[in-house]
């Protein structure tokens, strides 16, 4: 019997598995749409969560910086948890994201597949061309929201060898050392808000779009 590759096996799996899932919801009436619909809010807030806990990380660096005197330690355990949920929130956008692509994909291969069903060339014309608008709308969704996605890992970068570093050197002279980082992780910080921006804007003109039609 040839080995299948466990990576492959998986992916076969969670094919499966979302598959299952979508043909499960059809029973109970909720459509690939509808589904779609909900997952890219879900996206969306995600996006908004996480652009508030990256600002509450850039804060709380920026409180240590100007601190002088008292408890060290404290201070580098309120910026190490405010790093771990940053960690949390950018992982949780980009699985949203992943789950965005995966039920759009499954739409839109059903939706290609059904319009060999038509029998008025009128009404297959109209669904081809709906189908090719919406998935124009989406992939400029997608592409925004994979860009602001990328956004975050210089941010979490930065932030981790700062953890890092003041880890193992809770002084004066640490929080002078990664003074030199901060302005640039401001930029990174503002970029990354920026484009999240643009990303719930898309979603949100997406979705009302989506619900109209």
């Amino acid at each position: 019997m040839r080995r299948i590759p466990v990576l492959l096996l998986l992916s076969l799996c969670l094919g499966g598995c979302q598959q299952a899932y979508f043909a499960t919801m059809e029973k109970f009436g909720v459509e690939k749409r509808e589904i779609l619909v909900d997952r890219v809010k879900d996206a969306r807030d995600a996006q908004v969560e996480g652009q508030q806990q990256f600002k509450d990380a850039l804060d709380e660096l920026s409180q240590l910086l100007k601190f002088h005197g008292g408890d060290l330690q404290t201070k580098y355990e309120e910026l190490d948890s405010e790093y771990q949920q940053s960690v949390k929130a950018a992982e949780l956008v980009s699985s949203r994201i992943n789950k965005v692509e995966s039920v759009a994909d499954a739409l839109f291969d059903e939706w290609r597949d059904e319009l060999d069903q038509y029998q008025s060339a009128s009404l297959k014309a109209q669904s081809k061309q709906k189908l090719v608008t919406t998935e124009k709308q989406f992939d400029v969704l997608l592409k925004k929201m994979r860009s602001a996605e990328k956004k975050m890992q210089p941010v979490l970068k930065i932030m981790h060898d700062n953890v890092l570093f003041l880890k193992h050197n809770l002084n004066a002279k640490a929080i002078g050392s990664i003074q030199t980082d901060f302005a640039g992780l401001q930029q990174n910080v503002s970029s990354l808000v920026s484009e999240m921006n643009k990303a719930i804007a898309d979603s949100n003109k997406f979705i009302a779009q989506m619900q109209t039609e």
